[in-house]
């Protein structure tokens, strides 16, 4: 294989709010941390062991804004990207080294109620250029309205 492939895939739950930086031009960050745990059980003593671990996640542009107006701290998440390690230097001059996940998809999983669903769905615009299906029942027909084949199963 000639590629490369730096792909992460991640479900767990947010660490803190979105942490917004914007810049001149109108582009924008968001920064917030995902805690994803991993348990087991110690053989030696039986007991259950878990450990979680912190990604540092960073959206761009309209999906920072989403996210930022949607994910609470300890929401869970999907979350789809690539990693990328910065560098820089500290006060003391000593170089430093984060890896962060350039997040390119995500979806919220927690349930949200009633009141916010019906607020996510009013701020949705269309995907797609589909027409919209004024009666959609006139699509689907029930099982009584089927006709009967000639399986004989």
């Amino acid at each position: 294989m000639s590629g490369t492939l730096n792909k992460v895939m991640l479900i767990g739950h947010t660490g803190d709010e979105v942490k917004m930086h914007y810049f001149e031009g109108g582009n924008c960050i968001g920064r917030f941390p995902l805690a994803t745990n991993d348990s087991y059980v110690n053989k030696s003593t039986g007991e259950r062991v878990t450990s979680t671990e912190w990604h540092n996640i960073v959206v761009r542009n309209k999906a920072a804004e989403i996210c930022e107006k949607y994910l609470k701290k300890g929401d869970k998440v999907y979350i789809e990207g690539r990693l990328k390690t910065r560098k820089w230097q500290d006060e003391q001059g000593k170089d430093r080294y984060s890896t962060e996940i350039q997040c390119t998809d995500f979806t919220f999983l927690t349930p949200k109620t009633e009141g916010q669903q019906a607020e996510i769905v009013a701020d949705k615009q269309p995907v797609s250029n589909k027409p919209m299906v004024d009666n959609p029942q006139s699509i689907s027909s029930s099982p009584t309205e089927m006709e009967e084949d000639d399986l004989p199963f």
